[in-house]
């Protein structure tokens, strides 16, 4: 049965997902020699650059990975979603992804699974056998269940996340040390429940992959000071990603994947003040700080990440777009949003998404009328307070996600990955534990 024995003492086929925020497929391709264990996975398995989801940001597109469906089913958009029929919004945690993920799945199948450090699930379950809450918990305290994993994560001093604010100074070596210590809890961790060997799906997210990647990727990119230490970091994710490889029972298949790719970012572009520049978006006065604070002639405004929303009559609480002229005037803000162009010239837009072409379901009433899916180097934001920079400026970070370019390793020869998106994940996953599904609860299909 492999290096340990089951403890549960069935014969079911097991999944083992270790889940790398942000890596693009590239980086791993291009560098075998560096990257063995990488490569190897590809060679005897399969691999591919897979496609994100609209819009690639992480609070999207992990509830999207972990259930197969687009953010019209799980409800959740963004780092910051609307709340309906008001101008207050919110940040999205476990309680408001209203799709099924799938170790619900197959908890209901009567099997277990230990989900450890994915974004977008604070509070942690009760209906698994353990789990540690991911990005945006409090801390390790009150995100982990049951008792015992919480005292045992306190013991190893395991971290949540990394000090993403280190990586603002211009000196990255003491953000690269919380990093590297951050990512050795995290395997530490990992390796220690894995060994356990109690669980039908193993469900582990590295993050730290995202933090460097924001604050590191042109270094990379383009042979700067911090190229090497870039890559030595992923020198020992490549590490322990062939570490847990090598400890896997045989009933095991290990999956690994990307929520995103990642690109150079060049400009961070204030949304909303190119709004107010072209007269989409007022205030009600100079010092206005939130939504909330929009005037009633303003006919759009923004969301991070790229999010734009006609300000609709019947919709939003001072809504000035009537019904009738809805598409007339979503039409012209598509046509302004795609002849926005960079300093250098280049269109902000590498294409313009209309809501009913990305979501669909359920909770699509607070769906974006459009999203911005950017060329790369344009990292989009959407602040509310007055931005003296004007539209385009320069930040700390040097990296932004992309729509493109996310990964997929399956350690199975037979997986077809191409064409592959993010959706097709979750029921890849169920395919190869034999639980029962049916094809239309997905919006991607099993690659095996």
């Amino acid at each position: 049965m492999g290096l340990f024995d089951r403890l549960r003492g069935d014969d079911d086929p097991r999944v083992a997902f270790i889940g790398i925020d942000g890596v693009p497929h590239s980086l791993l391709a291009e560098h075998p020699d560096r990257f063995p264990n990488f490569a190897a996975l590809a060679d005897e398995g399969s691999a591919a650059a897979i496609d994100s989801i609209v819009p690639p940001e992480s609070s999207a597109c992990w509830p999207a990975l972990t259930t197969g469906v687009n953010p019209g089913e799980t409800g959740v958009y963004g780092f910051q979603d609307r709340e309906i029929g008001s101008y207050d919004t919110y940040v999205p945690m476990g309680r408001d992804v209203q799709a099924t993920r799938i170790w619900d799945r197959i908890a209901d199948d009567g099997r277990d699974a230990t989900v450890l450090n994915v974004p977008v699930t604070f509070p942690p379950q009760r209906n698994v056998q353990r789990m540690v809450s991911g990005f945006l918990s409090p801390g390790v305290d009150k995100a982990a269940y049951p008792d015992d994993l919480r005292e045992y994560l306190e013991s190893i001093d395991y971290r949540i996340d990394t000090n993403a604010k280190l990586g603002h100074k211009d000196d990255k070596s003491e953000f690269l040390d919380v990093s590297h210590e951050t990512l050795d809890r995290r395997f530490e961790a990992f390796s220690h429940y894995l060994k356990q060997d109690d669980w039908d799906l193993f469900f582990g997210v590295f993050m730290t992959t995202d933090r460097v990647n924001h604050f590191l990727f042109e270094d990379y990119a383009r042979d700067g000071e911090y190229y090497e230490e870039f890559m030595e970091f992923y020198e020992k994710v490549d590490d322990y990603v062939g570490e847990i490889r090598e400890m896997l029972p045989d009933d095991v298949t290990l999956v690994v994947a990307s929520d995103h790719g990642f690109t150079v970012q060049d400009y961070e572009v204030e949304i909303n003040q190119w709004l107010q520049d072209e007269g989409w978006l007022s205030f009600e006065d100079d010092d206005h700080e939130e939504l909330s604070d929009i005037d009633d002639d303003a006919r759009a405004y923004s969301l991070i990440p790229g999010r734009l929303y006609i300000n609709l009559e019947g919709r939003e609480p001072r809504g000035s777009v009537p019904q009738s002229d809805y598409e007339a005037v979503r039409d012209e803000l598509k046509a302004d949003i795609e002849s926005l162009e960079g300093p250098d010239g280049t269109p902000v837009a590498k294409r313009v998404v209309e809501k009913q072409d990305a979501f669909r379901g359920d909770h699509d009433d607070i769906a974006p009328d459009l999203t911005i899916i950017p060329n790369h180097g344009f990292d989009l934001k959407s602040k509310f307070k007055p931005h003296d920079d004007g539209v385009f400026s320069t930040g700390p970070r040097n990296g932004m996600h992309s729509f493109e370019n996310a990964t997929l390793f399956v350690d199975d020869p037979d997986a077809t990955i191409a064409d592959a998106d993010l959706f097709d994940i979750a029921p890849t996953i169920l395919e190869l534990m034999d639980v029962d599904r049916a094809r239309g609860d997905f919006d991607g299909a099993s690659l095996v």
